[in-house]
């Protein structure tokens, strides 16, 4: 039996499966190990945010109780992984003047330039999930990662800033905390994902992960070992099979079958004049022409390469990417579709795996658990260490909301 008190739990509420991985921190080392991994088909769940509260709580049900007797423990606190539509992320800047007599920057100084660069005017409705820090900077020195005990008459800081909308954000928290779970916190899903993939050079030579689930992609840049740019697409592999169910004129069921069974990301020599059978409900067997096939995939993933890459280039970031770009999700594991993103992004391009976590490696290698991987080492983070300016969590925030009211 673990000890409880080691214990970190990520859960992931996907829109075609629900994930629960369960971490146990060493207590001699700090050394994250997962230990055990639940999932269950997801119901309820439209572009990775909860329509229907009731069939997604059996989902999480079942996964949690499936996480809970791999790993021998009692789960009753996650860290929840959220995305949707309407979430946005962006660059600030705080500025604190230092006003001791000896111009030293103390930890109240950070702290409190680091509350100004978050008092960004946001939509109304819109609550702001976490504010990254990425650098100081002082007397026009930047890059500095620590001022505490520099000298200086003003202290700036930058932050990448991610919010969202209130009450979409609070359906997934009350869905959780309805089977009886405290959430110790809320991740976006593309952070938690770069977290379990990337190594530290990556990071600093420049990265792109591109997380492709079945109902968003989301993407987050780093560069010099920081966030530079997040992202997020209300698309995914759920749009392919939709696609291939159009115009093929299948049963969506039937078309997500063709889709892994014979699909892939680009349309090569060997599948032109070729065709593939198969069996339709209540009729006879039937060809579906094969470059066709494929030509409806390609499209429709080079279309969200292609929104990748133009919301990077307006963002003026591209030019940061030396280490090139990295896959994950279950839309990873389509055939050639690193080809595919290499055409796009003129980059290399490759399909990763969790790093610097030891445990089930059959669980560690596939890259459709690399957010809820990404989840438990984001609270093993702060388990091992406390920031210098804590943030709140967003349901406290919410709590204080609703006490206003």
């Amino acid at each position: 039996m673990f000890d409880p008190t080691s214990i970190i739990v990520g859960l992931e509420v996907g829109t075609s499966k629900v994930c629960a991985a369960v971490g146990d921190v060493s207590r001699q080392d700090g050394a994250l190990s997962i230990i055990g991994l639940g999932q269950s088909p997801s119901r309820g769940v439209k572009k990775g945010e909860i329509i229907d509260a009731e069939a997604a709580e059996e989902c999480i049900r079942k996964a949690i109780a499936e996480a809970e007797k791999m790993a021998d423990v009692e789960i009753r606190n996650v860290y929840l992984g959220v995305t949707g539509g309407h979430m946005r992320g962006f660059n600030n800047r705080g500025v604190h003047p230092i006003v001791s007599a000896d111009r030293e920057i103390a930890d109240e100084d950070v702290k409190a330039a680091i509350k100004n660069a978050k008092a960004i005017n946001v939509p109304a409705q819109n609550q702001v999930i976490c504010a990254i820090r990425q650098h100081f900077t002082v007397e026009g020195q930047d890059g500095i990662t620590n001022p505490v005990g520099m000298l200086g008459s003003r202290l700036e800081v930058d932050v990448h800033v991610l919010h969202g909308n209130l009450n979409r954000l609070q359906n997934a928290i009350r869905t959780v905390k309805g089977l009886q779970l405290e959430v110790d916190d809320i991740v976006f899903n593309g952070l938690a994902s770069s977290l379990a993939v990337l190594h530290s050079d990556q990071k600093e030579m420049g990265s792109l992960v591109i997380d492709m689930g079945a109902g968003t992609t989301e993407f987050v840049l780093y560069a010099n070992g920081i966030i530079k740019h997040t992202g997020i697409l209300a698309v995914g592999g759920c749009h392919v099979t939709n696609d291939l169910a159009y115009g093929l004129k299948l049963r969506t069921s039937r078309a997500e079958k063709v889709k892994l069974d014979h699909g892939s990301a680009m349309v090569d020599e060997d599948a032109k004049g070729h065709s593939v059978t198969i069996d339709e409900l209540g009729t006879d067997s039937r060809s579906l022409n094969l470059e066709h096939l494929r030509m409806i995939m390609s499209a429709r993933l080079e279309e969200i390469f292609q929104l990748i890459r133009q919301e990077l280039a307006q963002a003026d970031v591209l030019k940061f990417l030396r280490a090139g770009v990295f896959l994950c999700g279950g839309g990873s594991r389509i055939p050639k579709i690193t080809q595919l993103a290499e055409r796009v992004f003129c980059m290399p391009v490759s399909v990763t795996k969790t790093n610097s976590i030891s445990g089930l490696s059959t669980t560690l290698d596939q890259p459709e658990f690399a957010t809820a991987i990404g989840l438990v080492k984001y609270g093993s983070f702060q388990v091992r260490r406390r920031p210098v300016a804590p943030l709140p969590r967003i349901q406290d925030l919410i709590g204080t909301l609703f006490k206003r009211r």
